[in-house]
């Protein structure tokens, strides 16, 4: 296997513009449930992008489907990844893209306390532990800001006390990705191709969610303008198939750990995209409990320094 090194310039710039694209997702997400609804949204990205996936994996002629013990904990990661997902696009009609953002990436935070308790040799240090305590102490400033104060990003047609619903869902998502994550690295999950683990995401998130859409009773597809098609295919084509598959690619090439440091980036994107392009306003408090969430993101991904 061929060794990991410490990502360069390129790998950089590559890295700053994977976390723009998922910044700019909960805007996507926004804008498209103006015209299709929310679960049915998650299905439909799921769906086209795992065809985009089994067509990429079979045109490079990797092996998707041998006997090797990973169906039941793919099976486990899909379900988890679909749950997590449901809950971002339900979310986002109660709150803001760029709440949403924050609390979801909170994730690492979670996924160093699921991994400490679940996965052999990932122990919790100090400096993780601050970090996750950073992290909480600015999830707990911005749930409080509604009580005294209208929150930030409220959408139109919802009371002041509607936003805790989205970002309890927001909370919930990002338990919902540490637990997948610790779920791939605590089984046969770990040892496969990236490829595989995603199409396990993707096609079995589908499965399960686009009949939940139905039995929902969800009105569907209601107003397929342009606006809202481009930005269901920028989710689908741009995050879900190309990021990901691009961010799998660079854990193959480079130290996690580097590349893993850079995710403070994202919760930043996602609220100035949110701010700029959906109008949303952000609070001197919001703007505070951000930075708690993003510095206990870079304390809980710095790499270690070793001996």
């Amino acid at each position: 296997m061929r060794e990991r090194v410490a990502p360069g310039p390129a790998a950089f710039a590559i890295m700053v513009l994977l976390c723009a694209i998922w910044g700019l997702q909960q805007v996507a997400i926004k804008l498209t449930l103006s015209g299709i609804s929310p679960i049915l949204q998650v299905g439909l990205r799921s769906a086209i992008a795992a065809v985009l996936v089994f067509g990429w994996a079979r045109v490079r002629g990797i092996v998707l489907f041998p006997a090797d013990g990973s169906l039941r904990p793919g099976l486990l990661a899909g379900t988890l990844f679909a749950l997590e997902f449901i809950c971002i696009y339900t979310g986002l009609e109660y709150t803001g893209a760029s709440r949403m953002v924050v609390f979801l990436y909170t994730a690492p935070c979670f996924t160093v306390l699921g991994l400490h308790w679940f996965v052999r040799g990932e122990r919790i240090g100090v400096r993780h532990g601050f970090g996750v305590a950073l992290a909480f102490g600015g999830i707990v400033l911005a749930f409080a800001e509604g009580m005294w104060r209208t929150p930030t990003g409220i959408p139109s047609g919802h009371t002041t006390t509607d936003y805790w619903i989205g970002d309890l869902l927001g909370v919930l998502a990002a338990i919902l990705w540490a637990a997948t994550t610790v779920v791939i690295r605590a089984s046969g999950l770990a040892r496969i191709s990236a490829a595989r683990v995603l199409l396990y995401q993707l096609a079995v998130s589908a499965v399960i969610v686009l009949p939940f859409s139905f039995l929902m009773n969800e009105p569907g597809i209601t107003a397929p303008t342009a606006p809202v098609l481009l930005s269901l295919a920028y989710q689908v084509v741009i995050v879900a198939f190309a990021s990901y598959l691009t961010w799998f690619w660079l854990l193959t090439k480079f130290l996690a750990s580097r590349l893993m440091v850079f995710s403070f980036l994202t919760p930043l994107f996602g609220v100035a995209f949110g701010v700029l392009l959906l109008n949303e306003h952000m609070s001197a408090q919001f703007g505070f409990a951000a930075l708690l969430v993003v510095a206990g993101i870079m304390l809980v991904n710095a790499p270690s320094r070793r001996p």
